[in-house]
């Protein structure tokens, strides 16, 4: 089973941390991961969306992003 999750962070550069250890926690059941946000020469934005592909029991990880931020999840069999 594959399970796609979208975070959608509204202060990333304050919670990128905290984030990334979460990542770690879990990244032995995480294929791949990809951070999108807006960006351009003159400034970086603080919203952003991270796309993980995570295969086998997502639920605890699911879990752990859900006390923090607003996630979405589509499973694929």
């Amino acid at each position: 089973m594959t399970t796609i999750i979208g975070i959608s962070l509204d202060n990333r550069l304050e919670t990128s941390v905290e984030l990334q250890k979460i990542l770690t926690q879990y990244g032995c059941i995480i294929n791949t991961r990809v951070g999108l946000h807006s960006a351009d020469s003159t400034v970086c934005s603080g919203k952003g969306i991270i796309l993980l592909e995570v295969f086998g029991d997502s639920q605890p990880l699911q879990d752990e992003l859900s006390k923090r931020w607003s996630i979405q999840t589509m499973i694929f069999d």
